[in-house]
């Protein structure tokens, strides 16, 4: 499966010629592949350098006048470091911009915490025009950033470096809407984006074991599909959430807002509970934060039998 920041750089070549006023900026990222769309719309692409609140700054004056600025970098730079810029300039200000990060939580894992991130979707989640998108696969990117780019509103696009690998279809993604993976009696896992992989993996395991569980995909988490979720949660009673992001606000917490008002349901939570010191592969800080296939195993069983 093509990588998403591939897809991202093939997308603003499909989308670049025929709207003029797209322009990429990008924060010293992605030269190499985003040199057809340099090229097939000359002085719409800048790289602005490892200069992020300056690139915000710049995208908000190019938003003023009419332009439709795509700000592209590593996403603990471009939000926390930045998130002073994008507040007052995009969301005090009512501006639109289209933000696409890659290197959120463990994708960099070997440059260390100073390169991690997982507080992103929560920051932009609090700006009240924000749009946010983990698109997990090439698919769900390119139609939903044709869907909402133009539209009055900050987009937020968390793209994972490693594609979950499932093969949705063209009709099933829908901006806003969560997709039923896979049906079950028993439990509810809500998912998003790589960690679909993990889900998929001990789905499997669990059917062998005679446990049937309903998976629910989110690709996008503002505005957050509820009513999918309720249907699901209705049925199973038990629900256990898997995600990347921070434990104090993501996914998990989008879940229990939902299921408020919900009697008897058991709730487990899977995400990032702190800063994870220290190197590794992607797997290994994922697994060293609790988020493996083994880890949602044992979450499940101890919930079906509590």
């Amino acid at each position: 499966m093509k990588k998403l920041r591939q897809e991202f750089a093939d997308t603003m070549l499909e989308v670049g010629p025929n709207d003029k006023d797209l322009v990429v900026m990008v924060g010293d990222i992605s030269h190499g592949i985003l040199q057809p769309f340099a090229k097939a719309c000359p002085g719409r692409y800048f790289n602005i350098g490892i200069c992020e609140p300056a690139m915000v700054n710049i995208a908000s004056g190019m938003s003023k006048v009419g332009l439709n600025p795509v700000v592209h970098t590593i996403a603990p730079f471009i939000t926390e470091r930045s998130y002073e810029q994008i507040k007052l300039d995009f969301g005090y200000q009512k501006q639109n911009f289209n933000l696409i990060s890659v290197g959120g939580s463990f994708d960099y894992s070997k440059l260390g915490c100073s390169h991690h991130c997982y507080t992103d979707v929560s920051l932009i989640s609090h700006l009240k025009r924000a749009k946010i998108v983990i698109p997990g696969s090439p698919i769900e990117f390119n139609k939903i950033f044709k869907e909402i780019y133009q539209s009055d509103s900050i987009n937020y696009f968390r793209l994972p470096e490693v594609p979950h690998g499932y093969d949705f279809k063209d009709a099933d993604i829908k901006f806003g809407k969560a997709i039923r993976v896979k049906e079950g009696k028993d439990i509810t896992i809500a998912v998003t984006g790589t960690q679909l992989r993990n889900a998929l993996s001990s789905y499997e395991k669990l059917m062998k074991s005679g446990v049937s569980a309903e998976i629910i995909y989110f690709h996008t988490l503002k505005p957050f599909d509820s009513k999918t979720l309720v249907e699901s949660i209705k049925k199973t009673r038990k629900l256990v959430s898997l995600e990347e992001l921070s434990a104090h606000d993501g996914l998990f917490n989008l879940c229990l807002k939902a299921c408020i008002e919900i009697e008897g349901v058991k709730f487990k939570q899977m995400a990032v509970e702190d800063f994870i010191h220290g190197y590794g592969t992607y797997d290994e800080l994922c697994t060293r934060a609790g988020l493996s296939s083994k880890d949602l195993e044992a979450n499940i069983k101890n919930l079906l039998t509590a």
